[in-house]
Formats: C-alpha cells, sequence, structure tokens
C-alpha cells in the first residue's frame, strides 16, 4: 500500500482550525470529471449562505486547459452544478457535483495567490484528488478555516499544476482593502504553517525548470466595467495598461521584475515579460478577458502579470493610476508637485 507525504501531517492539528466558527459563511466543494474521463478534480468557494437548492450554487470556473480539456489559448471552462450533497468532511459545507461546458463562441479587485508547500516534487495535480495528486490539503483547509474566522475576504482555493503548489482567492475588496486582506492571509498561512511545521513559498519560480511558476493573477473592475457596455471601458483600460508595459512590470514584484523574470518566460501558462499581449480565455496572455466577460460584454478583467510575492498595495496602486487616473509614460505622476 502506498502512502503520501501528506500522511506525515499532524491530523491534530488541523482539527483546531477545523472547529473555529465561520459565521454565516459557507464552503462549497465543486466536483467534476476531467478530459480523461476517469480522473476527478475539485475546488471550492465561499457562499455567503447555506445552499438550499441546486439552483442557489453559482456556476463557476476553471482552468481546462490544466484537466485535459481545453488549450491554454482557449481555456475557459464553466462548472454547472448539477447535484448537491451533504459535505462528510465538514459541517455547515456542500458538495456541488458539476457538469464541465465551455459555451460557443459567439468585480472590484481581486488577487489568486499561488502559494507553493514545500516538501514534494505535472500532470494531474490542478484541482486534484487523491493522496497521489494533492499534497497538502490539509495546511489548505487549514489556512481556509482560519482566514473565515479572522475575518479575511477569502473567496476560493484550489489546488495548482505543480505538486504541492495551492492557490486561495481573496477578494472582491474595494481598492486598498485588498491590500489589508492578502496581507494578513499571507500572515496567517505562515502561522498556520508553524504548526504543521512545514515551509510556505510565495517565490514566483521557487522550482527551476518544467514546472509552473506561481503568480498573484489580479482581477481588476470598475463601476462603469460592470454596468451595460462595460466591455468597451475594460478595453480602453487595457489598451492603456499596453502602453505602460515596463512601468507594471516594475511594479509586480519586490525586485523591480527581476523575480518574474525568472517566471514569465512565454511558457507554463504566462505571457512574456518583454511583451504585452490581451485575449480572451487565454492563460497565455498578460490581460486575460474571462470568456464570460467577452459574451456578458462587462465585467472585469485579469492581469495575469504580478508575482505571487508582490506587494498588493503596489499592484492596486498602478492599476488606479493607468486604468481610472490614466496617467502615461513609464513613470508615475508626482502630484505632490
Amino acid at each position: 500500500m502506498a502512502t503520501s507525504a501528506s500522511s506525515q501531517l499532524n491530523k491534530a492539528v488541523k482539527q483546531q482550525y477545523m472547529s473555529l466558527p465561520q459565521g454565516d459563511k459557507v464552503q462549497a466543494m465543486y466536483i467534476w470529471i476531467d478530459g480523461s474521463g476517469e480522473g476527478l478534480r475539485c475546488k471550492t468557494r465561499t457562499l455567503d449562505s447555506e445552499p438550499k437548492t441546486i439552483e442557489d450554487l453559482p456556476e463557476w470556473n476553471f482552468d481546462g486547459s490544466s484537466t485535459y480539456q481545453s488549450e491554454g489559448s482557449n481555456s475557459d471552462m464553466f462548472l454547472i452544478p448539477a447535484a448537491m450533497f451533504r459535505d462528510p468532511f465538514f459541517p455547515r459545507s456542500t458538495l456541488s457535483w458539476g457538469r464541465t461546458d465551455i459555451p460557443s463562441a459567439g468585480p472590484p479587485t481581486a488577487s489568486r495567490v499561488h502559494k507553493v508547500i514545500i516538501g514534494s516534487h505535472g500532470g494531474p495535480y490542478y484541482c486534484g484528488v487523491g493522496a497521489d495528486k494533492a499534497y497538502g490539503r490539509d495546511i489548505v483547509e487549514a489556512h481556509y478555516k482560519a482566514c473565515l474566522y479572522a475575518g479575511v475576504d477569502i473567496c476560493g482555493t484550489n489546488a495548482e499544476v505543480m505538486p504541492a503548489q495551492w492557490e486561495f482567492q481573496i477578494g472582491p475588496c474595494e481598492g486598498i482593502n485588498m491590500g489589508d486582506h492578502l496581507w494578513v492571509a499571507r500572515f496567517i498561512l505562515h502561522r498556520v504553517c508553524e504548526d504543521f511545521g512545514v515551509v510556505a513559498s510565495f517565490d514566483p519560480k521557487p522550482i527551476p525548470g518544467n514546472w509552473n511558476g506561481a503568480g498573484c493573477h489580479t482581477n481588476f473592475s470598475t463601476k462603469e466595467m460592470r454596468d451595460d457596455g462595460g466591455l468597451k471601458v475594460i478595453e480602453d483600460s487595457i489598451e492603456r495598461l499596453a502602453k505602460r508595459h515596463q512601468y507594471h512590470i516594475r511594479a509586480y514584484d519586490p525586485k523591480g521584475g527581476l523575480d518574474n523574470a525568472r517566471r514569465l518566460t512565454g511558457r507554463h501558462e504566462t505571457s512574456s515579460i518583454d511583451e504585452f499581449s490581451a485575449g480572451v480565455a487565454n492563460r497565455g496572455a498578460s490581460i486575460r478577458i474571462p470568456r464570460a466577460v467577452g459574451q456578458d460584454k462587462k465585467g472585469y478583467f485579469e492581469d495575469r502579470r504580478p508575482s505571487a510575492n508582490c506587494d498588493p498595495y503596489i499592484v492596486t496602486e498602478a492599476l488606479v493610476r493607468t486604468c481610472l487616473l490614466k496617467e502615461e509614460g513609464e513613470e508615475p505622476t508626482d502630484y505632490s508637485k
């Protein structure tokens, strides 16, 4: 009988987090069959209240290029809830069995941070299920519960493309609040990892070679973008971002772009650090417009350039300067003069 490295984690430590109250918030785990026809995948999101019927579960999305279900340049897949079950692992949680769908052609800032729990060396790891695919789930679930208890606006989590790599999502938050919640979520993660005796890394390329890096993909929108016809506002912002690519690259990691140079190579679901690009459902672009946004003609865009170790205050500032204040040039405007 094979055992996983995760078997060495202390289950008693996890239990202290599982018992934390989470108010009215409910965790819903979405489950689906991947493109192999036999593998299972799952990811979890936060709901404001307990769903009573299948209609109470919102549709969600995932990266089909990491589950054998699409190509990276056209990767957005929808999860459509088809059945609902009680979660036997956690009270006040729900299991959603979902169908996957790729539609025919025709929110305020939120950040998704990829973190790597060091201790294991792709394949079927993205949203993976099973001890041979999901390494460190105990830590991730403890962190999720601790964030909910602390009042951090954590809205979801899933395993990522590299083994022992996980993503958690913070938001939606308004403006500078994003930085508050993301920094506290990082703090809580490090403290949880202390209890488990494990090290978490936010390095943008923790494992060199043919592995995905770790980013802080940032979803950004304004009221005008979310209103009817907002796609035009999104496209205008993308045009402005294209003209300030190097300014944003310098702002998007703590070393002025040096960290991201190891990650943004044009491979492993990244764009090249030297070139700006944008596209619908394209995870190889600098800016991704989600498929649903392209169809609805309103919503948000995803800036995929920030590194996992970025300063979210600086990322938010850069987006506000370019998209709202409409600054131009490769240097930020000094408003004190």
